[in-house]
Formats: structure tokens, C-alpha cells, sequence
């Protein structure tokens, strides 16, 4: 049996794609999902306004649902609550802002919040994870489900994308998933979709990007994405908008790992923070 993720991101609404949006509800339904995600950006400035239409979107998608914050879900140009209460729209409007846990036949997924309203650094929109929760996660004791995590940054910065996650404990929350063996760490924010190898990990584990449906593209179509994980294979595809429907875009075929073992990271006489390439 396979499971079957409708992943999206950045929906930004206030600058969404007015009919990639509806048209995503269709598109999503005929797909028939185990699980539905949404890593974060529901809303471009975090009003009230957007954070009720990105709700009753979110009542229209297929269920069960992962949601989890984005930096945009914070409250963006008011710098009191976005310091002080930085959550507090996207709980009263959303759902849990910290962390959420779905498990279900042949799946296990956890999401954690990599968005913060202020850090002491000048870009505050950069992501952040929290390790002690982190560390925390419970996978369950079924070796055989596909493990996902999901956040808002990518974990490992992209080489030539054309923005970063930039996101304070990344490395290390990435080799403790890979220490977990999870299959997929799903995110958004660049906007661009991509699929890397989780670095430190088994073979068969994968970072997994989705797109935009906002007017905010960077290169790329507004997209979501499909994944269908067999036994053996993950295929994770981009469903570009053309400006009328949603079509195939660009698509992998990677094979899925087995087992829960961790590949190499490092070894003796190797530098702290270290991390070989699995080729």
C-alpha cells in the first residue's frame, strides 16, 4: 500500500494566485492524499483578514491535515506582537503553533516550528530550531512507516537558491532526523521546488521542497507537489499552474531507503560539524 502526500507551501494569502488556489482544492481531492501538508507562509503579513481566508481554504482542503507556521505568519510590520505574541493570530485562526503529530497505517509524521518573530540577528525571517523538542520527537515502533518531518526553512541551506533558510541548529536537527531515519524532511520558503539528499543520512532519505501559489515566484511556476512512497521508490512530483489548470512539471523517481540505520557522518580525525557526502 502507498501513502500519498499533497505537499504545499507559501500560499501567502493576501498576494496568493487567486485561481491556483481554488483550482488546488480539485486538484488535491481527485489526487486522494493520506495526508495533507502546508509547511508554513499561509499569510503575506500575518491580518487578520488573510489569516481568515487562509482558514477557510484550509477547511476545504482533504483531510487529515499537517499545518505549520511560516516567518510570514507572524504579525510582519506590527514589531510589538510580532516580538511579543508572535503566534497568537495563527493559533486563534490555524491551530497548534509549536508542534502537531500524525500517524496513521504505513506513515508517521511530526512537524515542528522553525519560525520565530524576532532572534537576535538582523534577519529575522531566517529559521531556528529548537532542539530540545526536537530530540524529543517519538517515531512510534513501526520500522516499515515512512518517517516525515516537516518546517517551514529548509534545514540545509540550497546551493543556488535564491534565498536561504539560514536556520540557527539546522545541521544538527538534520543529523538528528537522520540518526531517526526519516525518510522526508518536507519545507518550503525558497519557493522553488527541489528534492536533495538529507545529508548524513541513509540512502533513500530525502529533502523535499515545495513551490508557491502566491504572486511571490522567484523562477518558478506557482506548484504544489505530490509524493507517493511505495516499498521500494518515492515519486514526488511539481504540479505547475499554467495560468489555467494545474499540469506535470518537473518529477523524481528516487529510491526509497530501508532499514533505520544512519549512513557515516564522520569519522576519526574528521572536523567538528563535519558531514560526508553520500554519493
Amino acid at each position: 500500500m502507498s501513502v500519498r502526500i499533497a505537499h504545499l507551501s507559501d500560499i501567502h494569502f493576501g498576494g496568493e494566485v487567486a485561481d491556483a488556489v481554488e483550482a488546488a482544492i480539485g486538484a488535491i481531492e481527485a489526487f486522494a492524499p493520506t495526508l495533507t501538508v502546508v509547511s508554513g507562509d499561509l499569510t503575506l503579513n500575518g491580518l487578520v483578514p488573510e489569516f481568515r481566508a487562509a482558514a477557510r481554504w484550509l477547511e476545504r482542503l482533504p483531510t487529515p491535515r499537517l499545518v505549520t507556521p511560516g516567518n510570514h505568519d507572524t504579525p510582519y510590520w506590527n514589531l510589538p506582537l510580532r516580538a511579543l505574541t508572535p503566534f497568537a493570530r495563527y493559533r486563534r485562526y490555524i491551530g497548534p503553533a509549536t508542534a502537531t503529530a500524525f500517524d496513521s497505517l504505513g506513515l508517521a509524521a511530526r512537524t515542528l516550528n522553525s519560525a520565530r518573530g524576532a532572534q537576535p540577528r538582523l534577519d529575522w525571517s531566517k529559521g531556528a530550531i529548537a532542539m530540545e523538542p526536537m530530540r524529543a520527537i517519538a517515531w512510534g515502533d513501526d520500522d516499515n512507516a515512512l518517517r516525515v518531518f516537516i518546517c517551514h526553512h529548509p534545514l540545509i541551506d540550497i546551493v543556488g537558491a535564491p534565498v536561504t533558510g539560514g536556520v540557527r541548529c539546522g545541521d544538527e536537527a538534520a543529523a538528528v532526523l537522520a540518526d531517526a531515519g526519516v525518510d522526508l524532511i518536507l519545507t518550503g520558503h525558497v519557493h522553488n521546488p527541489f528534492v536533495l539528499p538529507i545529508p548524513g543520512a541513509a540512502p533513500g532519505r530525502y529533502a523535499v521542497g515545495a513551490g508557491t501559489l502566491s504572486l511571490r515566484t522567484r523562477g518558478s511556476p506557482p506548484s504544489f507537489s505530490t509524493i507517493t512512497a511505495g516499498a521500494t521508490s518515492i515519486d514526488v512530483a511539481v504540479q505547475a499552474w499554467t495560468g489555467v489548470s494545474f499540469q506535470p512539471g518537473q518529477s523524481w523517481t528516487l529510491p526509497r531507503g530501508s532499514g533505520r540505520i544512519r549512513g557515516p557522518v564522520a569519522e576519526p580525525g574528521d572536523p567538528p560539524g563535519f558531514v560526508k557526502a553520500l554519493v
